[in-house]
């Protein structure tokens, strides 16, 4: 049995190993998710040391360890320096990065998900650094994107409790819709206040959700318990224009499509993290740069 496999993939985590080594997470086509080590990438001169950077894209030629595998050769395919030339780039393809790292499994290929997170890296890297908004976007559409492909997406375009179709209303300056994470994407806000009027006892001026009642019937043992229907709680109201960037974020070519161009995108992307989050059970560090970048700049 070979010892040694091949693969391609992208460098989304490295951390030094030892005295000069380099510990690599990579994302492959072939085996989804590995780690190896790519062993003396630390020291100066070192063939492994470029190839063992951040979203270097290289044929491997790997061996196999009691542990650990290591990496022999590295072939690099495909770089993108502009990433690193950026904060909110930078940032930008790391938050990616993240969520591609909650996705991967271990062992399992996942040639889709290498070559949608390599797309949206390759836009990023191409992108004007100084408009900052053209990066938002980017991030933006491929957060959702990700999160299609990992059949998570939010129900942006009919309402998760009463399944009605919902359409952004910009001749109301206040019209607006719920999103509530838990439910899975939005909600119609009058049904939303029907439904927890329903649900609510008044008693003595304050408010109490309704217990679920149980039913004995005459001559049986059992009890029949009616379950009321919870009512989520709203994690965010959005507008007409928050709205309708997220009805338009499943198509592939975002910057073609005429959308805001401002700082709508930023609340459309706190809205997505939050969902994120829930969906995967973690933090994603990388927003935190995201939150600085334009906390500075803006």
């Amino acid at each position: 049995m070979s010892r040694t496999y091949k693969v391609t993939g992208i460098n989304l985590k490295t951390q030094a190993f030892g005295e000069a080594d380099r510990l690599v997470t990579i994302l492959t086509r072939e085996c989804g998710l590995l780690k190896a080590i790519a062993p003396g990438a630390r020291k100066p001169h070192s063939s492994l040391g470029g190839r063992s950077g951040m979203f270097i894209v290289n044929e491997l030629l790997i061996a196999k360890g009691k542990t650990l595998d290591k990496i022999t050769q590295a072939h690099t395919l495909q770089t993108y320096p502009g990433l690193g030339k950026n904060l909110v780039k930078l940032a930008a393809s790391q938050y990616l990065a993240e969520i591609a790292l909650c996705q991967a499994i271990p062992g399992h290929p996942q040639e889709d998900l290498y070559i949608l997170l390599n797309e949206h890296l390759n836009r990023l890297n191409n992108v004007n650094s100084h408009n900052w908004c053209t990066v938002l976007i980017l991030l933006v559409h491929g957060i959702f994107q990700l999160l299609a492909i990992a059949g998570l997406t939010p129900q942006v375009n009919h309402c998760c409790l009463s399944q009605q179709q919902l359409e952004p209303n910009f001749g109301d300056a206040d019209w607006q819709v719920g999103f509530s994470v838990s439910a899975g994407g939005i909600i119609n806000l009058a049904e939303w206040k029907q439904r927890r009027q329903l649900a609510t006892v008044r008693e003595g001026g304050r408010e109490y959700q309704a217990t679920t009642p149980t039913v004995k019937e005459e001559n049986s043992p059992y009890q029949t318990i009616v379950h009321q229907e919870e009512v989520p709680s709203l994690s965010q109201r959005l507008n007409a224009a928050e709205l309708h960037i997220l009805q338009h974020l499943s198509f592939p070519q975002i910057l073609e499509l005429d959308l805001p161009q401002d700082t709508t995108w930023l609340s459309v992307e706190r809205v997505l993290r939050q969902y994120t989050q829930y969906q995967f059970g973690r933090q994603i560090r990388s927003a935190t740069l995201i939150d600085s970048y334009f906390a500075a700049n803006l």
